[in-house]
């Protein structure tokens, strides 16, 4: 379990976080929705060790990760797909892939078949370049290339954002496997409120910095939901 206390984190003199708080269990979707720019990006950078955060706590599975840097992080067992990709556009989808290795031990260094179970196009494409991929090519990319670390905890950021309606299903469908599988936490943020509702276990939603609204799906119904991310 990854657990988040008390989290804050400025840009400069601007406070982004205010005290966040935060759990996303094995086996279970954490979905964080909210309006642009009330911080939820900053949220997930702040995990992967990509931003410096002021004060909290980052523990995951009862160990503390103390203001990791990325690598730090990334060998704690967290594993961030950013808003945008950031595939390297000259590299294959090979090379891309094998980018992943960084964090792992020297035996660790091949790219399991479930990569391909996954995502059958990255086998089809293995020697094009990134930057020759389509848009949803290249967000299955980034999901494959965060896979290969075997991470704990899987940080998802829009990954449906200019995606085509198909391969929004085949990520959706990748989730759910990787849920079910039960061996990493994901969180999830995502703007596309129908695909964030089918998957999520547990809503957050943010609101100036802060979760202002926290439940599980069973205990809540659409438009509940839907209510709270307009505010």
């Amino acid at each position: 379990m990854l657990e988040i206390q008390n989290l804050t984190l400025k840009y400069g003199q601007s406070q982004i976080l205010n005290g966040v708080d935060l759990k996303a269990q094995v086996g279970e979707v954490t979905t964080v929705m909210g309006t642009n720019g009330v911080g939820k990006t900053s949220l997930l950078r702040a995990i992967a060790g990509r931003h410096p955060y002021a004060t909290g706590d980052i523990t995951l599975d009862g160990e503390a990760l103390n203001h990791p840097s990325a690598f730090d992080a990334a060998r704690a067992g967290i594993a961030y797909v950013p808003q945008g990709r950031e595939v390297f556009p000259m590299m294959t989808v090979g090379e891309n892939l094998e980018s992943g290795f960084a964090c792992l031990p020297k035996d660790q260094h091949h790219v399991p078949d479930q990569i391909f179970d996954l995502f059958p196009v990255l086998k089809d494409m293995i020697d094009r370049r990134g930057g020759d991929l389509s848009g949803g090519q290249q967000q299955q990319l980034a999901i494959a290339r965060a896979l290969i670390t075997k991470p704990r905890v899987l940080l998802l950021d829009e990954p449906t954002e200019g995606i085509q309606p198909n391969i929004i299903q085949q990520i959706g469908d990748v989730i759910r496997i990787l849920c079910e599988q039960g061996e990493m936490a994901i969180i999830l943020v995502e703007q596309f409120f129908d695909f964030a509702y089918d998957l999520g276990t547990e809503f957050n939603v943010m609101n100036r910095g802060e979760v202002v609204f926290n439940k599980r799906a069973d205990a809540l119904s659409k438009d509940e939901l839907y209510q709270q991310v307009l505010v």
